[in-house]
């Protein structure tokens, strides 16, 4: 059985005349432990795609399952499902910047309610898997763009999930930090598991995935 699935999903932004489809009709199923990349042109979907996956946008029309079960928006706790199914890396990384990268794999460890030395143990042992044992008390301004999109690794991790959702988690590292970072995600998956979707439009990604998913007009082609 697929962990995540998505049926006849179909993603519209405004009413009338003005309304924007930006997911249409999209079918999509993804087995545990795959490493599947979304990739088209800027604008064709791939991001609202995952959003509608990663039940952080209600789809207009159509249907998510995760694991076996399918999602009722009016009934289900999403931040629950989010929070304890799901992990996500962003773009921009979207670290507190105030607090160090300990303390940001923390505050997601305490939003599920694990706290005090049981949270900072966990926190540690997962920067240490991507390599961050030394920069535990650097803020974010004091990382480097790889060293920040690894933190965020490390928090998407900090809950367990079945699945993470990255969304273009290159696009602000050069060359060398993303063969690095596509390094530690095949680490990562190996270690822990886990089924990663990733959303990118670099071409150079390719090999490391198990299967593209190709969009163009927010259809799957």
């Amino acid at each position: 059985m697929p962990v995540l699935e998505g049926h006849g999903l179909t993603k519209r932004f405004g009413e009338g005349d003005a309304a924007v489809v930006a997911v249409d009709n999209a079918d999509i199923a993804i087995e545990a432990g795959e490493l599947v990349m979304i990739m088209g042109d800027s604008g064709c979907g791939k991001t609202t795609l995952i959003s509608l996956l990663g039940c952080i946008l209600t789809p207009t029309e159509g249907e998510v399952w995760i694991e076996g079960r399918k999602i009722d928006y009016a009934n289900d706790d999403l931040p629950s499902i989010r929070r304890e199914k799901l992990g996500f890396v962003f773009q921009l990384f979207n670290l507190i910047p105030y607090l160090t990268a300990l303390e940001n794999v923390m505050i997601a460890l305490d939003i599920a309610g694990v706290k005090g030395d049981k949270a900072e143990g966990r926190a540690k042992e997962l920067l240490g898997q991507v390599g961050l044992s030394k920069r535990l008390h650097h803020r974010p301004a004091q990382l480097s763009g790889g060293e920040k999109q690894r933190v965020s690794f490390a928090r998407a991790l900090a809950n367990k999930p079945q699945i993470i959702f990255a969304d273009e988690p290159t696009a602000n590292l050069d060359s060398r930090q993303s063969e690095n970072l596509m390094d530690l995600v095949r680490q990562l998956r190996h270690e822990h598991q886990t089924t990663i979707v990733i959303v990118t439009h670099h071409l150079d990604l390719r090999d490391d995935a198990d299967r593209i998913i190709q969009m163009k007009d927010g259809k799957i082609s």
